[in-house]
């Protein structure tokens, strides 16, 4: 099969995994409603009327809200890492490398000590930190008057280190019967008791962000043959890796505030996809989006039904995320 066609045939099978995957997680779980009554209940909810019941909530207010949320959140975070693992020339980083996760996770930490839960100061604290986090990891970039890859990748390192200290503080002074709980959980990641509420939150920036990165990705290809190429092909590499590293920020910012600190997706899927569709980001890029939706579809599925008690999701990617690190580390040996 000729390269061009595989990759679309293997884009076509994620398309429809996706939609197969989805509709099944609406009717499978601990709570199992026939698939018969949930096409009823969604075309009922398209008109406007569905029928009040106990199928209605389960469907239509718990698992649909998570179900789109947990999709955005996979395709945004594996965009991400594909897109950063471009433009950083690197198959090992992830879209945390700039500290965002560990910014957000401190945000939202010291929301929970404020307000002694997760509420709407959380998030926004959580998406303020998060950015923050690479404003301050830019400017450590350049204490040097040089920007190079490695200098941000550094300046990531030491401010998720100075981040993930503060996490520990809050948590060391939060209450342990009610608020150093609920911070442990959350760090944990999961998208229990998401509702719609936090799907308008994120819809808008992290569909805005995906959209950015798919845009550029012909330039992700030319930054991947380095800066002196790039710019006699004519492109400014350092204003398109800003465009990258601000699209992917959102994206990641966006996803830590519904869905606290998900490891690992950006970092396999985009390889995952390379090892099948190569390392044109014209293929790359799609694919990711929609291997990394599937693959945290799948993985929610399996953190919602196979204790009587919800595994948090982060727990479940770190397991299966660390052997690929492995694997993927490997096969970049001596490069």
């Amino acid at each position: 099969m000729k390269p061009i066609t595989r990759n679309n045939t293997f884009i076509v099978l994620l398309l429809g995994l996706l939609i197969v995957f989805s509709f099944a997680s609406l009717f499978l779980g601990r709570y199992y409603v026939e698939p018969e009554h949930v096409l009823k209940l969604l075309w009922s909810g398209l008109l406007g009327s569905p029928l009040d019941s106990v199928d209605k909530t389960v469907v239509l207010d718990i698992r649909l809200p998570r179900l789109f949320i947990v999709i955005l959140v996979g395709a945004g975070l594996s965009v991400s890492g594909a897109a950063f693992q471009g433009c950083f020339h690197n198959p090992l980083v992830s879209p945390d490398v700039l500290g965002v996760s560990a910014g957000a996770g401190f945000g939202a930490a010291l929301g929970i000590l404020w307000t002694n839960g997760v509420t709407g100061v959380t998030a926004a604290m959580a998406f303020a930190f998060g950015l923050l986090s690479v404003v301050v990891s830019l400017l450590l970039s350049r204490l040097k008057n040089e920007s190079t890859i490695l200098a941000l990748v550094l300046s990531g390192i030491i401010v998720s280190a100075v981040f993930n200290a503060l996490i520990s503080l809050v948590k060391f002074v939060a209450d342990t019967d009610s608020q150093l709980p609920a911070i442990t959980f959350w760090l944990m990641g999961s998208f229990s008791n998401t509702t719609f509420e936090d799907l308008g939150k994120i819809i808008v920036p992290i569909l805005v962000g995906i959209g950015v990165l798919i845009a550029v990705r012909w330039r992700i290809n030319v930054l991947t043959l380095g800066d002196e190429e790039a710019k006699t092909l004519g492109i400014n590499p350092g204003k398109t890796r800003m465009i990258i590293i601000a699209a992917a920020t959102i994206i990641t910012a966006s996803s830590v505030v519904v869905g606290g600190i998900v490891g690992w997706v950006g970092l396999i899927i985009p390889n995952l996809c390379r090892m099948i569709v190569g390392s044109d980001h014209k293929y790359l890029m799609p694919a990711s989006c929609l291997c990394g939706a599937v693959f945290l579809l799948t993985v929610d599925f399996i953190a919602r039904v196979l204790t009587p008690s919800e595994i948090p999701i982060g727990i479940l990617t770190a397991i299966i995320g660390a052997p690929f690190f492995a694997l993927v580390y490997k096969k970049t040996e001596g490069c």
